[in-house]
């Protein structure tokens, strides 16, 4: 039976993290030799080297699409894992329906990541629809800015980044040093494909975002993603119209 339950971060709070018991030199160390000696690692293998070193300051990072495989995948290996989910405020239906549908099958501990402004004060102080105006900034204020104060918090964490979801992310390794946030990256599924993520949520009964099916494979916030057409790559449908492909978080 699963012990996942969801909770809510305040805005004024901090991380839900235990702290960082070590430096950034050694962490860095860490990712350094892990990202040799694992650069082949399975996927199974990489949760359970990353629960056994890092423990409670590991954490998920999911957005309900397609990479709800990675937490379940995770706790297998790390039972009551942190997993932080961004609400933004701006979600489909389908996502945050998957969010709840997850939680109920699998043995972690989701957080629902604030950011410190609701919509209605966001557009009392920067103006309505800021995400078509300035999509940096309102993914600055809603994405970027909350996780970075949750992963502050950990020492690791553990992402959904695939090779094939663009150019930019087409070199990801398993286990990199991330620099922004001055902790280990851990990209388990960077090798898999977007039916490999399938398969492993029709085998293990893991509930995926419904938008999946109707064109969607990468999703974000409703106004700003749009299904994808055949051939397309996979995010060209995130901000669509824009020269922007990242919200910020993986930069």
């Amino acid at each position: 039976m699963s012990e996942s339950h969801i909770e809510l971060s305040t805005p004024a709070t901090g991380s839900h993290g235990p702290g960082r018991r070590r430096s950034a030199s050694e962490l860095k160390a860490i990712a350094e030799q892990a990202g040799t000696e694992l650069a082949e690692a399975a996927p199974e293998q990489l949760a359970a080297w990353a629960h056994e070193v890092f423990g409670e300051a590991l954490v998920v990072a999911c957005s309900m699409a397609g990479d709800t495989v990675l937490p379940h995948l995770v706790s297998r290996f790390a039972p009551g894992v942190d997993v932080l989910f961004l609400d933004t405020g701006y979600h489909f239906a389908e996502t945050i329906g998957t969010r709840d549908a997850l939680a109920a099958v699998i043995d972690a501990h989701i957080i629902d990541v604030l950011p410190r402004q609701s919509v209605a004060q966001q557009d009392a102080q920067y103006g309505e629809r800021l995400y078509s105006r300035d999509p940096t900034l309102c993914c600055a204020l809603r994405k970027v800015e909350p996780i970075n104060r949750e992963l502050a918090g950990y020492e690791a964490w553990v992402t959904g980044i695939r090779r094939e979801d663009n150019a930019l992310r087409a070199h990801a390794g398993l286990v990199e040093w991330d620099q922004t946030h001055e902790m280990v990256k851990i990209n388990p599924l960077a090798a898999w494909s977007f039916d490999d993520l399938t398969d492993y949520a029709s085998r293990h009964h893991v509930p995926i975002n419904l938008l999946l099916a109707e064109g969607y494979p990468s999703i974000g916030c409703e106004p700003c993603t749009r299904p994808v057409a055949p051939g397309e790559d996979p995010r060209s449908g995130r901000w669509a119209g824009v020269a922007k492909t990242e919200c910020g978080i993986h930069l």
